[in-house]
């Protein structure tokens, strides 16, 4: 009897401790208090479980955040008919939707007219960017918010098929995380279309990045807990018409950027840029660049670094170098400079059969003023060992098939 009682009650003891099984949260646009009812449904939601968002347009005033790990967040589309949050009456400054927890998969919905950024998510692990449109649909402005598409502090992220437009810094952005795959995007319209920031280990492929200020942009910068950016991979883009006059508010180190470019690496290491097709870039198809600003980080590193072209197609690029003192460079030059513009610092091998002009400035401490435009043959060095792909939890991978 006894034996039998002890049976009986650890049956029931695991009932109550299985987890209850994964729910779909339906949450309709129609609701007149939807924006309370979408985030009372990113609050209940339980790992496991699906907050599925109705078709139609969400008008929403307040931002919205999710903070369990394991949901989906999935949208019926990010077009006409789709699942529209339409941010256009937000009332606070910050990010239409917050997300701080891992094994996050976001698909299907479009978020607009932000006041900060568009889709925020830090410290969170294996998160997926799927299938997501982020539009200031009032086109570029530097009141728009500054990130579309902006993950941080993150192992582990995947950013595939979306579509940014008109993000003030940049539209996917990137930023002190490690293994990344950026692919199959459309970034139009934004500062910087793409960028990657003081991260590790980057894959940046098949992606379209056109009409931006700059297309895709590696950086690494001075004074963030994370720095040392290295082991980037941009390859078999379509990177072209990046004629967007820089709108960015003043004092963002993007604002620097010179309209016309198409990839700009900036103080990074082990970076690899080939199979690329530019077109219409009217500052530089490629800059190679070290960091020129001033900075108390004694243990930053400002020089690029084993720096890679190979194997590109470019267009045409040079005919409107928009950086300061590019149109005497250019007049000089017979009236356009080389596809490929190295200011002088670091090192760099540029196998493509392009020119490349060197500004001759290998100290970062130099003046530009006092640099020295000249021809550069950098297809003699020994490029380093080609970077491995970057591999992807085969779970996050499996979430976008």
């Amino acid at each position: 009897m006894r034996f039998h009682h002890f049976v009986a009650s650890l049956a029931t003891a695991l009932v109550i401790a299985a987890p209850a099984a994964a729910k779909t949260i339906s949450v309709s646009a129609a609701t007149p208090d939807a924006n309370e009812k979408l985030q009372e449904a990113l609050i209940v939601a339980e790992p496991g479980d699906v907050v599925e968002l109705g078709a139609g347009t969400w008008q929403l005033t307040d931002g919205l955040s999710l903070d369990v790990a394991n949901v989906t967040v999935r949208g019926s589309g990010t077009g006409e008919g789709g699942s529209i949050l339409d941010f256009t009456g937000q009332q606070g400054a910050g990010e239409g939707l917050l997300v701080t927890s891992d094994d996050v998969l976001l698909t299907g919905f479009a978020v607009l007219n932000t006041k900060g950024d568009g889709i925020k998510s830090k410290g969170a692990d294996r998160i997926v960017y799927h299938q997501l449109r982020v539009e200031w649909t009032g086109g570029p402005k530097a009141t728009n918010g500054a990130y579309g598409i902006y993950p941080v502090e993150s192992t582990d992220v995947l950013i595939d098929s979306v579509y940014v437009r008109g993000a003030s810094d940049a539209g996917i952005y990137v930023g002190q995380s490690k293994n990344i795959v950026v692919r199959e995007s459309v970034a139009t319209e934004n500062v910087a279309g793409i960028e990657i920031e003081n991260s590790f280990d980057a894959d940046v492929h098949d992606n379209i990045a056109n009409r931006n200020t700059g297309g895709i942009l590696v950086f690494d910068l001075p004074s963030l807990p994370m720095q040392g950016g290295h082991n980037v991979r941009v390859f078999s883009n379509v990177v072209s018409d990046n004629s967007v006059p820089n709108f960015a508010p003043a004092g963002n180190i993007v604002a620097s950027v010179p309209t016309g470019t198409g990839v700009l690496v900036m103080a990074n290491r082990h970076v690899e840029i080939f199979d690329n097709v530019f077109d219409q870039n009217g500052t530089a198809n490629v800059m190679i660049v070290g960091y020129r600003y001033a900075h108390k980080d004694p243990k930053y590193q400002p020089l690029p670094k084993d720096i890679v072209v190979r194997d590109n197609q470019h267009g045409k690029a040079g005919y409107a170098p928009a950086f300061p003192g590019g149109a005497e460079i250019a007049a000089a030059f017979g009236g356009t400079i080389p596809p490929v513009l190295w200011d002088g610092a670091g090192d760099a091998v540029v196998l493509d059969k392009v020119g490349v002009l060197s500004l001759n400035l290998p100290d970062v401490a130099t003046p530009r003023e006092q640099a020295q435009p000249a021809p550069a043959d950098l297809s003699q060095g020994t490029p380093p060992a080609p970077l491995p792909g970057i591999t992807l939890p085969e779970a996050m991978e499996a979430k976008v098939r």
